[in-house]
C-alpha cells in the first residue's frame, strides 16, 4: 500500500510518507549543520514519523480525524534500540515532536501509563501503540549512523546535554513544519528573499557615510557628534578585526549612539566571521519599536522581523496531554509560528530566554536559527535578576558550543563580568574603551532624590510649572491618575502599553514635534519611554525604581547637551500613597538597592561608582536571589525535566492574551483577514503592531471580563479582537477595567 504522511482534506491531494521523511531529514540536517550536527539532524528527521506506517494512522488520515493515534513514540523506540551516541537525545526529540519535550522520568519505576519519556519507551508495537514496523519495507537505515562531535565535548554537563536536545529538537520541528507547509500550500509559499549580510553591511556603510560625515568626508564639528563618531569608528574597527566568537561588552552612555554603533559592530563582525544573522534581545517592546524603526530606515523593512508576541499554538485533550490533530485548520496555525528566518531579528528578553528553556514546538521552532549568529543583549542591565544564573548559563552555552558571538550592550554595565568569571571562568572583553571617560562626557544632568514622599496632586502641581517635562512612573494605574490630574493643562500626553505599538509611534511623533517647536509638552509615561526612545526634555521626574532605570530615565533629560548640567535636573520621588507605592512588588529589591546607594554615595546618584555599587549590592555575587525558581538545581537533580523547566522558567508570571486593536485602516484590514481564517507568519508579524496584551487566567482578570461583556471576540486559542472600538481611547488606549454586570443583552 502507499503510506501517506498528510492528506489535504480540501482538494484530496496526498503526500507520500517516505517523501516527507526524506524531506524533513534533509532540512533538519541542514539546520543542525550550523552547530556541527548534520548527521544528528538527518537521523531525527528520518525517524520522526515512522509511527505513521501503522494501519491505524493511515485509517485516521483517510477519515480526516477522529480518535488520536500515537505516532511519535515509534521513532523514539527505534532510535533507543540503535544504541548509538545520540540515541537518547534523538529519541527525546522524536517522542516530543508533536506534544513537546517531556520530562525524562525514571526508567525503573515508570510504566506505560506514565506521561514521561521512559514510560513512553516501554510501550510495545501492537500493544500500547499501533504496529508501525512495516516502515522497514520502505527504507533501510544503516546501523553506523548516529555519531556526534558535540556530545563528546559536552561530557557529563547536564545543562549542556539538555540544551543540546532542545537545539536538535528545534531543527526537527522547523524542518517538519516547513516540509508540511510546502505540501499544504503546493510549494506556493515564498520564503527568503532577504538581503545577504554583506549587502546589509553595505547599506549600513552608506548610511554612516551620509549621516555621520559632512560633504568633505570629515566628522561633524559639534563635540557631541564627534564623540559619537569616535565610538562608532571603534565599533567598526573591532568588528572588522575580531576573529573569534565569545563574550563581549559594549558600554556606551545614553546619547552616545549605541543603537547604530552596536549594529555596526554586529554587521562588520558577521561579515568577518561568516555569521548568518543578527539578533537583538531587548527588555521592552517599546525599545523594540524605536530600534526596529532605526534598523528599517537603514537596512530596509523587508529584512527585519520584530517578534514580541507570545502567541502559542496548542491544544490539549482532557488528560492534559498534547493532542495530535492533522486537520488543515490547526496546521495553518502551526505553520504560522515564528522561526526567525530573517537576517535581523528584534525580540524581547521574555521571548528569547523563555524559548531557550521551553519544551513546546511553537516556542522551540526558532532556536536552531540562533546558532551561528551575533546576539546583542541591548540594555543588558535589565536581564531579569531573579533568573540571572540560568540566563547567564544559556548565554555561556550559546557562545561555547553554538557559534554565537554575544554582546552585552548597555549604558550602565552591570556586574555580569564577575558572574561569568565566577561560574564559568570566562572573561568579557570590552569593544569600546575609555568607558569612564565616555560616561563622564555624556552626563548631561544631575539626579536628586526628593526628601519627602509625594501625592499625585503634588507631582501634578510640579509638572504644571514646567512647559516641557517628562514624568515616568512604575505602573499604568499611577500614570492614568496623574494624566487625569493634568487634563486641564495644554500639551499633555500619555504613554503606556495600553496603547498598541502603532498608536504609540504616532504619539511619540507628536511629542517630538512639540519638543522641537517649543510648544507645551508634558508627558506622563510608564517605563517604556526611558530606554531606547530618542526624546530630549529639559527636566524629568522619575518614580523611585532601580538605579539603572533612573539613569536610563536621565538619558531623556538634556540629551543633546543644550543646557548646562547643573541646570538640568532629574527628580526621583516616592508615592505617599501606600497602594501606589506597593503596586509593583517585582521591583522592590531594585528600589531597596537604590536607597542603599543613595545613603552611601550622597547626592551623586549618577556617578559611575554609584552604579557599580548598585549592581554589586543587587547581585551580591553569591548566587542568592539570582535563581529564585532554582532552575539550575532542577537541571542537576532531576532526569531531563524539560516540562518542569518550561513551567518554572517564566519571566512574566502573570499570563496575558494579545488583543488586536483595529486602530486604523491597516488594523481593520488585518481584522478582516483574521476573521476570515487567514493565518500566516507574515500576517501575525504585522498584527503585532496592533496588539495590546491584557492580563488573563482568572474569572476576575481584565481579559475574561472583557470577553464576558462581549467587548472582545475570541476567534480561537490565540487570536482575540476588540469588538467594541469605544473601549479604545485615542488618549489612553485600551480601557481594560470592566464593571461587574456590564455587558450586551440580546
Amino acid at each position: 500500500m502507499a503510506y501517506l504522511a498528510h492528506k489535504n482534506q480540501e482538494d484530496g491531494r496526498e503526500q507520500l510518507l517516505i517523501a516527507h521523511l526524506r524531506g524533513v531529514s534533509e532540512r533538519a540536517g541542514e539546520f543542525a549543520e550550523a552547530f556541527g550536527e548534520q548527521e544528528a539532524g538527518e537521523l531525527v528527521g528520518l525517524y520522526h514519523d515512522i509511527g505513521k506506517y501503522s494501519a491505524e494512522f493511515q485509517e485516521y488520515l483517510q477519515r480526516g480525524g477522529g480518535r488520536k493515534v500515537d505516532h511519535s513514540t515509534a521513532g523514539a523506540i527505534e532510535l533507543m534500540a540503535k544504541r548509538c551516541q545520540i540515541s537518547v537525545p534523538s529519541a527525546f526529540c522524536v517522542a516530543g515532536h508533536h506534544g513537546g519535550l517531556m520530562d525524562g522520568g525514571n526508567a525503573k519505576v515508570d510504566t506505560t501509563e506514565s506521561r514521561n519519556f521512559f514510560g513512553r519507551m516501554k510501550r510495545r508495537p501492537g500493544k500500547e501503540i499501533p504496529d508501525y514496523r512495516s516502515y522497514r519495507e520502505e527504507f533501510q537505515e544503516t546501523e553506523d549512523r548516529g555519531q556526534s562531535s558535540l556530545i563528546g565535548t559536552l561530557g557529563r554537563d547536564k545543562f549542556a546535554g539538555q540544551f543540546y536536545i532542545r537545539m536538535l529538537f528545534s531543527c526537527l520541528v522547523d524542518a517538519d513544519f516547513l516540509d508540511t507547509e510546502d505540501f499544504m500550500q503546493e510549494d506556493k509559499v515564498t520564503r527568503g528573499g532577504f538581503d545577504t549580510i554583506e549587502t546589509l553591511k553595505g547599506k549600513l556603510d552608506e548610511y554612516i557615510a551620509k549621516h555621520y560625515l559632512d560633504k568633505n568626508g570629515k566628522r561633524y564639528g559639534e563635540p557631541i557628534n564627534q564623540r559619537r563618531r569616535k565610538i562608532l569608528e571603534e565599533c567598526i574597527s573591532n568588528g572588522d578585526l575580531v576573529a573569534d566568537e565569545g563574550l563581549w561588552s559594549l558600554t556606551v552612555p545614553t546619547g552616545g549612539g549605541k543603537t547604530v554603533s552596536s549594529l555596526a559592530f554586529a554587521l562588520h563582525h558577521a561579515v568577518r566571521m561568516g555569521k548568518k544573522r543578527i539578533i537583538y534581545v531587548i527588555p521592552y517592546t517599546s525599545i523594540i519599536e524605536q530600534n526596529a524603526k532605526v534598523f528599517r530606515d537603514i537596512l530596509g523593512n523587508e529584512n527585519i522581523i520584530e517578534h514580541h508576541c507570545n502567541a502559542e499554538y496548542r491544544r490539549q485533550d482532557n488528560k492534559g496531554e498534547e493532542e495530535v490533530v492533522e486537520s488543515d485548520n490547526l496546521m495553518r496555525w502551526q505553520l504560522a509560528t515564528e522561526n526567525w528566518d530573517a537576517p535581523l531579528i528584534v525580540t524581547t528578553n521574555v521571548q528569547f530566554f523563555e524559548s531557550l528553556f521551553a519544551n513546546r514546538t511553537s516556542r522551540c521552532r526558532k532556536l536552531h536559527n540562533i546558532a551561528g549568529s551575533v546576539v546583542i543583549f541591548d540594555e543588558a542591565q535589565m536581564l531579569p535578576v531573579d533568573y540571572l544564573l540560568p540566563c547567564v548559563a544559556a548565554i555561556n552555552e550559546l557562545t561555547e558550543h553554538y557559534g554565537v558571538t554575544a554582546v552585552l550592550c548597555t549604558a550602565t554595565q552591570p556586574s555580569l563580568d564577575k558572574i561569568f568569571y565566577k561560574e564559568y571562568q570566562r572573561d568579557i572583553r570590552e569593544i569600546c574603551h575609555n568607558v569612564v571617560e565616555n560616561y563622564d562626557f555624556f552626563r548631561r544632568n544631575r539626579i536628586q532624590l526628593l526628601d519627602e514622599m509625594v501625592t499625585v496632586e503634588d507631582i501634578a502641581s510640579r509638572l504644571c510649572k514646567i512647559e516641557q517635562v517628562l514624568c515616568i512612573v512604575n505602573t499604568k494605574k499611577a500614570a492614568r491618575l496623574l494624566y487625569e490630574e493634568l487634563q486641564s493643562e495644554d500639551g499633555v500626553f500619555y504613554l503606556s502599553t495600553n496603547l498598541c505599538p502603532r498608536h504609540r509611534r504616532s504619539v511619540l511623533e507628536k511629542i517630538r514635534e512639540a519638543l522641537a517647536s517649543g510648544k507645551p509638552c508634558r508627558v506622563v509615561s510608564t517605563s517604556l519611554i526611558e530606554a531606547g526612545v530618542d526624546v530630549d526634555f529639559p527636566c524629568v521626574y522619575r518614580e523611585l525604581a532601580g538605579l539603572d532605570s533612573i539613569v536610563q530615565a536621565a538619558g531623556r533629560c538634556n540629551r543633546e547637551g543644550r543646557n548646562d548640567r547643573d541646570d538640568s535636573w532629574v527628580y526621583v520621588f516616592a508615592w505617599a500613597d501606600k497602594a501606589l507605592r506597593n503596586a509593583q512588588q517585582n521591583i522592590k529589591a531594585c528600589r531597596g538597592a537604590t536607597e542603599y546607594v543613595a545613603e552611601t554615595h550622597g547626592e551623586d546618584l549618577g556617578a559611575s561608582t554609584a552604579i557599580s555599587s548598585y549592581f554589586e549590592f543587587l547581585h551580591k555575587l553569591d548566587g542568592g536571589g539570582l535563581d529564585k525558581k532554582k532552575i539550575m538545581e532542577l537541571v542537576r537533580k532531576e532526569n531531563m525535566p524539560f516540562a518542569k523547566l518550561a513551567e518554572n522558567f517564566v519571566l512574566i508570571e502573570t499570563p496575558t492574551r494579545p488583543v488586536l486593536i483595529p486602530y486604523d485602516e491597516d488594523g481593520r484590514e488585518m481584522e478582516r483577514q483574521l476573521r476570515a481564517g487567514i493565518r500566516s507568519r507574515k500576517l501575525m508579524r504585522e498584527a503585532g503592531q496592533y496588539m495590546v496584551n491584557v492580563y488573563c487566567g482568572k474569572v476576575s482578570s481584565p481579559f475574561e471580563k472583557l470577553v464576558a461583556a462581549c467587548m472582545v471576540d475570541v476567534l480561537d486559542e490565540t487570536v482575540a479582537i476588540l469588538a467594541h472600538t469605544d473601549r479604545y481611547d485615542e488618549s489612553v488606549g485600551l480601557k481594560q477595567e470592566v464593571e461587574d454586570g456590564q455587558g450586551i443583552m440580546f
